[in-house]
């Protein structure tokens, strides 16, 4: 099954194949255990509980061009006394923030150390503060569990508070079965071909990810992965401990995990096989050791680097991938296969096995999301190298978007304005180079690769600023809102000779309230003029019958209050000015965009004449502007306690902001009646 960014399995949800249902109840099933089980039971949770996480994250997405924020949870364990804390990869492998409950409810900020996908573990390190030390779990041994063995799930289900469910170890070599798909690939790592699960049924739901699966002395000898089943029965499914501890002290050391490859596709022997003994190469990976080294599709290998091989069965897969990754990285080891029959000898020097997917980086200037190619991409492709720069997602409005022809997903840029461009970095510094001091995007000549072609494009690189509001001319107006009277309203107020409006909202503070109009009263005539409109269409008549007229005439209108006709005079005003005229500001940083309150905002939110602010307008999903919960229709008051009176204010206040890098942004805003402090946060990426 694969399990991409975006997916329920990366936002620490407990799920895996298609039949899956999310597992209930969060509450420790030991009734039936007797006296002394329950007291191994208790020391086992007292042992563990004070080093249980719960995790919140703030992840990233790569959809439309932008780096997508979300919120999601999972549960974590602490292993080291500094604070090093192992959860899934799922969980915190895309984290920018990262912020964990302890056992004692207290809230710490956290770092992502390393993360692996192969396996799907990530370390994370809580900040010290000042403590001196954390609370430990120790590890277990888990090669020596038996099905049968109670084991306790412990963590934080639903991101609740943390949590215990028992039950027994069903199964200690569970893999997908093949039917089903036979692997489960995350971040383009199939991560059954190194872990066979602890299968369980002590029960998981969301939020339980990356949580420690614990036997009774209290010990670690899983990190729960993953859910399998229906209603209140089913598997839980747990990497491990002998896998998650090697894999958690490699990046603690090296903050990632190295790993020898040689490049062959392996299977277990077919059952039509004569041979007893070995694993099938079913094929070879091209420009890898294993095609230097003579390995052909059908051999049959027998012995690696001095030990048997023999892999007959699907859960003996993981057992020898795990072996080869074990194998020092640039080492020459001897291989024997079965070639025909005879025994051939081949030497085979190891790398370090390559990523999968290269993490990919947004590139606001360009309206993309694009990383480096991976060596499997490269040689799909056939690509002689690894040059180049592979679009994920573009913005359909953004520069790349909007070029002719257009770049999209999959095509991979190689020149900018005659420069090669090999990897990321290369283009970073380039976009860097482009954009210095330009107030303006900058035409650039793009070389870009889309399958066997090479296509030229000419993308304006660089965020395109905020147009300059134009100003209308300033008419009269009528300052309240109306409706037609149709047809049928006529007829139901008995006036069906009648046309012109209802009123049905009457300004404070304005001419019309002056003149003492009301809601309710029917303007039939101006000046002695019928007003024509009948149908519901015809809104726009009266207002453009006002406009005919000078700004401080007074005008006298016939309005019909329940049963009597009255003449009622008002001097007529200038309009107020349109939404669109309004002063604007859009910060890139935090994406969202803020204008000058305008009238209409007023009449609305029923904002006194004192109130001074800017209105929030537009909050981009998935930005940190909304991941800290402002909001449109908002508005700003002050920013980290500066009053915020005017858009102009907030640009000078905001541009401070961006030189300064704070960790935190308060903002104290309006929202309806109510009145909140909104907090900010961003990792300043991007904000050059």
């Amino acid at each position: 099954m694969q399990m991409t960014r975006g997916s329920l399995y990366r936002r620490a949800v407990v799920v895996a194949l298609p039949l899956i249902a999310i597992l209930s109840s969060p509450v420790v099933r030991a009734a039936d255990t007797s006296s002394e089980e329950r007291k191994a039971v208790e020391a086992a949770i007292a042992a563990v509980k004070p080093a249980l996480v719960r995790i919140y994250v703030a992840e990233v997405d790569y959809e439309q061009g932008r780096e997508i924020k979300a919120e999601s949870s999972g549960s974590g364990v602490i292993v080291t006394k500094e604070g090093h804390v192992v959860t899934n990869h799922h969980v915190a492998g895309w984290a920018k923030r990262l912020v964990c409950t302890l056992s004692n409810r207290e809230e710490v900020e956290a770092d992502l150390i390393g993360t692996d996908a192969l396996t799907d573990i990530a370390v994370i390190k809580l900040r010290l503060g000042n403590r001196k030390e954390f609370p430990v779990a120790q590890w277990g041994d888990s090669s020596k569990l038996k099905v049968g063995d109670r084991v306790l799930a412990m963590g934080s289900p639903l991101s609740l508070s943390q949590s215990v469910t028992m039950g027994i170890v069903s199964n200690t070599e569970l893999i997908m079965p093949e039917y089903l798909g036979g692997s489960m690939t995350l971040d383009g790592e199939d991560v059954g071909s190194m872990v066979r699960w602890i299968g369980h049924d002590a029960l998981i739901q969301g939020g339980n990810s990356g949580g420690p699966l614990v036997n009774l002395n209290g010990q670690i000898i899983g990190i729960n992965e993953i859910s399998l089943g229906y209603g209140d029965g089913g598997i839980g499914g747990a990497i491990p401990s002998n896998v998650a501890r090697k894999v958690a002290e490699q990046i603690i050391k090296n903050g990632k995990v190295s790993r020898s490859w040689i490049g062959i596709n392996i299977q277990p022997l077919l059952k039509s096989s004569t041979v007893k003994r070995g694993v099938l190469i079913g094929g070879i990976f091209p420009d890898s050791p294993a095609a230097a080294a003579g390995f052909k599709p059908g051999d049959i290998l027998i012995r690696l680097a001095g030990k048997d091989v023999n892999v007959q069965f699907s859960e003996e897969l993981p057992v020898f991938n795990q072996e080869v990754a074990s194998l020092p990285v640039g080492k020459e080891v001897e291989a024997v296969v079965l070639r025909g029959g005879k025994e051939v000898k081949l030497k085979v020097k190891t790398q370090e096995r390559p990523e999968a997917e290269p993490r990919p980086r947004e590139f606001k200037q360009w309206g993309m999301c694009a990383a480096n190619i991976s060596l499997i991409k490269a040689r799909e492709q056939k690509r002689p190298n690894q040059d180049g720069v592979i679009l994920w997602t573009a913005s359909p409005g953004g520069p790349c978007g909007e070029a002719k022809p257009s770049i999209s997903s999959g095509d991979i840029i190689v020149e900018v304005n005659g420069k090669p461009v090999k990897n990321i970095d290369d283009l970073t510094k380039i976009t860097e180079e482009l954009t210095e001091g330009k107030t303006e995007p900058t035409p650039v000549l793009v070389a870009f690769d889309r399958g066997n072609e090479r296509l030229l494009t000419v993308v304006k690189v660089g965020i395109r600023p905020l147009d300059e509001p134009g100003k209308e001319i300033r008419k009269a107006y009528l300052p309240a809102d109306i409706q037609v009277i149709t047809r049928d309203i006529a007829e139901a107020l008995g006036l069906e000779d009648r046309t012109g409006v209802r009123i049905t909202n009457v300004y404070p503070d304005s001419a019309a309230q002056d003149a003492g109009l009301k809601v309710g009263d029917l303007i039939v005539a101006i000046d002695g003029q019928e007003i024509p409109a009948r149908e519901q269409q015809d809104t726009e008549v009266l207002p453009a019958m006002i406009r005919q007229y000078k700004v401080g005439t007074t005008v006298e209108f016939t309005v019909i209050r329940g049963k009597d006709e009255i003449k009622v005079p008002m001097l007529l005003e200038q309009s107020p000015p349109l939404q669109r005229e309004l002063m604007k500001y859009r910060d890139d940083v935090f994406e969202f965009t803020a204008r000058d309150i305008g009238f209409k905002d007023r009449v609305r939110q029923n904002l006194e004449k004192t109130v001074t602010g800017v209105y929030v307008e537009e909050i981009s999903q998935g930005g940190w502007a909304a991941l800290g919960r402002l909001s449109v229709g908002d508005i700003i008051y002050s920013v980290d306690g500066q009053p915020v009176n005017n858009v102009a204010e907030l640009k000078q206040i905001m541009g401070k902001i961006h030189e300064n890098k704070p960790k935190h942004v308060v903002i104290r805003v309006r929202r309806g009646v109510q009145e909140m402090f909104v907090e900010l946060e961003t990792d300043w990426s991007g904000s050059k």
